[in-house]
């Protein structure tokens, strides 16, 4: 697998297939395998990159230390569609990846033709949850690895329901593996973002909104006030699934994204 060197960082990436881009972005705290039975399956009809994202599986932090905004993250995975010569793509993100994906696309909305945005949502932090998010990246730097186990270990249930007892490992070994540095300069960057839904209100082509119906982190209700503010969307819900239905029901989240994609119609 290879990598593309940037100013800020080297991000490591799978390139699979032939045909239009689709881009993967993954969440948090997992790493581009998060992407591994859409990367197999897809990659049959289309072109599909997924990356590391700074800071977590095989891409160093690099020299920003301390918070890694949602724009950085975004800029990165510019740079990486230069370097790949991809002009345009259908962008999706899960989770904070979503978030990303949104962020991408109000910085460059030139770059995205499509659009699916899965377990997650585009309101700004509370100043709870960035009381949390700075409050966890706090616990993570002090503790290392053996803080992101326990992390993994607290939230395992609700990532994935407890009935999906074959995702789990998987899940759990991402998990671990995340770089605690990474991570915390990730919640920082995040507890930071920005109000995504007028931005949604302006997506001019047809978007994906995915959830899992047992998802108590971004339960259905944000995933059908995402799907009110897009002017052309779909909403799928992925029954038997909580946070990750990508993972948790392969089959289920692919006959949804298989059907999007058909239904995009490149312009000539």
């Amino acid at each position: 697998m290879p990598d593309i060197r940037t100013l800020a960082t080297e991000i490591h990436y799978e390139d699979k297939g032939e045909g239009p881009a689709l881009l993967l972005v993954h969440g948090h705290p997992f790493d581009h395998t998060m992407w591994q039975p859409q990367i197999d399956r897809f990659s049959a009809t289309h072109r599909v990159i997924a990356p590391d994202l700074r800071g977590y599986g095989r891409t160093p932090l690099g020299a920003r230390q301390d918070k890694t905004g949602l724009g950085d993250f975004a800029e990165d995975l510019i740079d990486l569609l230069d370097a790949l010569r991809i002009d345009d793509c259908v962008l999706a993100g899960l989770s904070m990846g979503g978030q990303i994906a949104m962020e991408l696309y109000r910085r460059h909305p030139e770059r995205i033709r499509g659009l699916v945005l899965a377990d997650t949502f585009p309101a700004a932090e509370t100043d709870e949850g960035k009381a949390a998010r700075n409050a966890m990246a706090d616990r993570l730097l002090a503790g290392g690895a053996q803080a992101a186990r326990e992390y993994a270990d607290e939230v395992l249930d609700r990532m994935v329901a407890p009935y999906n007892t074959h995702a789990a490992p998987h899940v759990h070994r991402m998990m671990c593996a995340t770089d605690p540095a990474g991570a915390a300069a990730a919640l920082r960057g995040r507890a930071e973002r920005p109000d995504y839904r007028e931005t949604l209100t302006k997506v001019p082509f047809p978007a994906l909104v995915v959830v899992g119906r047992d998802d108590s982190y971004t339960p259905v209700a944000d995933a059908e006030d995402m799907h009110a503010l897009l002017p052309h969307s779909t909403l799928a819900v992925i029954e038997e699934a909580a946070h990750l239905p990508n993972l948790e029901r392969p089959d289920d989240f692919d006959a949804v994204l298989e059907n999007y994609l058909r239904s995009l119609v490149r312009p000539n």
